[in-house]
């Protein structure tokens, strides 16, 4: 039994992958933005699941959450799900959060971070990135940033087993009633990576669809690219990785 953070768990791909680890027998720390999105995860919680409440958006809410996290329980997994489509949100949730997270809390041996196909075309440029969401931001140079986090942690922290994912193009809020991909499949393979012994889910470094690793972005694995994302995020922050 593992003990897995799953952020943006309200609803979507981060609600069914929270019931389905539950379900599991594994103990869920589920995540909302603020108190009427955290009404919607009261069955989990009835069930047993621990709740941390913060909008993302706000630095200070990330590191009270990460705060909060280390004085409990320690945490085997983190499944970095929150994510926004567009807006000015988009770098703050999609990218900065999940990297406060990475660099502030203690103890995750796994962490999954979900992707998405779009983060082929993003752009490996950090000139003019608007880190604190006064603008709208690119969703595809989001999910660039956020894979190659996953593949910079993989390198720079060899005890941790780190991984992206992308979940396909489901229908869920963000995705649309009409996303032609398959929801079940869309969240099974973060679980996977955050709790499974199965040898094939005990590696780093991967990008993933559905259970398959894929070539990611060129980017991604260019570790001068990944340090200087690195260095832009811990001067953007005040923290270091």
């Amino acid at each position: 039994m593992s003990r897995i953070l799953v952020t943006g768990s309200a609803d979507g791909l981060g609600r069914a992958a929270a019931d389905s680890l539950l379900s599991g027998g594994h103990e869920v720390v589920v995540h909302a933005r603020n108190g009427e999105r955290a009404a919607a995860v009261h069955a989990l919680v009835d069930r047993g699941a621990d709740i941390v409440v913060g909008d993302f958006t706000e630095r200070d809410a990330v590191v009270r959450i990460a705060a909060e996290l280390n004085e409990g329980k320690p945490l085997d997994a983190v499944i970095h799900n929150a994510g926004v489509w567009s807006g000015p949100a988009v770098m703050p949730v999609n990218i900065v959060a999940p990297y406060l997270l990475t660099a502030l809390l203690r103890g995750p041996r796994r962490l999954v971070y979900v992707s998405s196909g779009s983060h082929l075309g993003g752009h490996p440029s950090l000139s003019g990135v608007d880190w604190r969401g006064e603008s709208p931001g690119s969703y595809s140079d989001s999910k660039l940033f956020v894979t190659t986090l996953a593949a910079a942690v993989a390198r720079l922290r060899p005890g941790v087993l780190s991984n992206a994912v992308d979940p396909g193009w489901v229908p869920t809020k963000m995705g649309g009633p009409n996303a032609p991909d398959d929801l079940e499949l869309g969240h099974r393979t973060q679980e996977w990576l955050a709790s499974s012994d199965d040898a094939r889910a005990l590696v780093t470094g991967g990008y993933w669809y559905h259970g398959q690793l894929l070539e990611p972005h060129r980017a991604v694995h260019d570790e001068a690219f990944q340090d200087r994302l690195l260095r832009a995020l811990a001067a953007e922050t005040d923290t270091v990785l």
